[in-house]
């Protein structure tokens, strides 16, 4: 497998620190508002990853964290009145339900900052122990940058005073411009936490460091985790100052990969009138199948940027019918596990750093080719076997074809229509069996006017929007 390494700029061959093994850590959101089609895309992406990963047989850790202390989040509240644990909580869940929409699968760690302050404190005075962090007599800690010969090797950049490195206003008792808040004390009144350092909140960089060396760093390596991902935002100053907390207060460097995907833009003009030009994903997903929404984020290498408008959508929709109408045409068969040349290649494809245009291009090209077989005389048993357990494999790795086919092709159906044509089907089909085919058609012809076909198979009857 090689990855697209965003430090040294070229792809890898990945190794793993410890063989059959891979560990990842992806930041996570700040929980103070709805997700965006930018929370969306970088999900998908690491869950893609970390599918692929398991895909080549490697046993897999992938933690994401959750960032529940923040000065957004403390706005919020105070604006709404209410709690930060009530704000944090209600947006975690948001969270997570929307991303269960489109397939992503929870990681299997997911730390929170606020349960993991113990592990800041420790992390902060190691820093301070080996002098690379120092207290000012306001009460504030800063990471002293200039004790780092290696700060900025992981970006690549010369340092910008104007940049933004704190989570609260900066303090003219920085010893450098570029020096950053490990902890910040507060004296607004505001919300704070108590600390060796005093009474405060943590810096934003400090809390996944400290997360990856609580919950998920080798001890023993030279570096701490495997991979790394995130957001093209994120690699200054965030994983910058990452990079640094962690190589000065332990014996590694942070890991060994770095992985960032591309941004998402909106654009205006090919949106449609209901969508407009929201980001949120909660509002995508009133338009659109979870599904729908997973294929086409995912329809371009992770790396690139991404223009999200509703005519490409449309475009990579049909794409995905394809694979439903082949499923549907399948449908009752029985389910099979045989390996496929295809699935090698499909693999293959993917494990050269995700590259999806050639596995989607595959993917096309297994689905036309069944289509033309089965459109031809004889059972062709072998090839549907093969295609069966081709389709499974697409679910298991790319999360594309998970839906029973039929409630796919439902999506944009109210749930008290959908009632109301099953009620009307089941009447249809008594009087089928009762010979009475003046009420059949009657039934059906009604069912027909809330915009959807019948389909009779050996299966039993079934219904999609036209």
């Amino acid at each position: 497998m090689h990855l697209y390494d965003s430090v040294k700029k070229e792809k890898l061959e990945f190794i793993p620190l410890v063989e059959g093994k891979a560990t990842l850590y992806v930041c996570g959101p700040t929980v103070y508002d709805d997700a965006h089609l930018g929370h969306a895309k970088s999900a998908l992406v690491f869950d893609l990853l970390t599918r692929v990963l398991r895909a080549n047989n490697l046993e897999v850790t992938y933690a994401r964290n959750i960032t529940d202390i923040d000065d957004k989040i403390i706005k919020k509240a105070i604006e709404q009145k209410k709690d930060i644990k009530t704000i944090t909580d209600f947006y975690t869940e948001a969270f997570h339900k929307e991303m269960g929409s489109l397939g992503v699968k929870r990681p299997d760690l997911e730390p929170k900052a606020t349960e993991n302050l113990e592990a800041m404190f420790a992390m902060i005075q190691k820093l301070i122990d080996k002098g690379h962090a120092y207290k000012t007599t306001e009460g504030d800690v800063y990471f002293d940058t200039s004790s780092d010969s290696e700060y900025l090797t992981l970006s690549n950049r010369v340092q910008d005073e104007d940049d933004k490195q704190n989570r609260v206003a900066s303090s003219d008792q920085k010893k450098n411009p570029a020096d950053f808040a490990l902890w910040k004390s507060v004296k607004d009144g505001s919300v704070t936490f108590p600390s060796p350092f005093g009474a405060g909140r943590p810096g934003w960089h400090l809390e996944c460091s400290a997360m990856i060396e609580e919950h998920l760093a080798y001890k023993d390596k030279e570096y701490a985790i495997d991979i790394h991902g995130g957001g093209a935002d994120l690699l200054f100053p965030h994983h910058e100052n990452e990079a640094a907390q962690t190589r000065c207060s332990s014996d590694h460097k942070l890991a060994k990969y770095w992985i960032h995907n591309g941004f998402v833009n909106i654009d205006g003009e090919k949106m449609s009138k209901s969508l407009g030009n929201s980001f949120f994903l909660k509002d995508a997903l009133k338009e659109y199948d979870g599904e729908v929404l997973r294929f086409y984020l995912l329809s371009t290498h992770y790396r690139s940027n991404f223009n999200f408008n509703t005519q490409d959508l449309e475009v990579s929709k049909k794409r995905l019918d394809k694979i439903y109408r082949l499923k549907k045409r399948l449908f009752g068969l029985a389910e099979s596990n045989e390996e496929t040349q295809f699935q090698k290649s499909l693999l293959e494809a993917l494990s050269d750093d995700l590259n999806i245009s050639k596995a989607l291009s595959l993917i096309d090209e297994m689905v036309a080719t069944a289509n033309e077989t089965l459109d031809t005389a004889g059972k062709h048993k072998e090839l549907k076997r093969h295609t069966m357990a081709n389709l499974a494999y697409i679910e298991t790795v790319l999360g594309f074809g998970v839906k029973n086919p039929f409630e796919y092709f439902q999506f944009g159906i109210d749930a008290n229509t959908k009632t109301k044509i099953e009620s009307l089907i089941e009447q249809r089909n008594e009087a089928k069996k009762e010979k009475n085919f003046e009420l059949s058609d009657k039934l059906r012809d009604e069912v027909l006017a809330f915009g959807v076909q019948i389909m009779d198979t050996p299966a039993g009857t079934f219904w999609e929007k036209v």
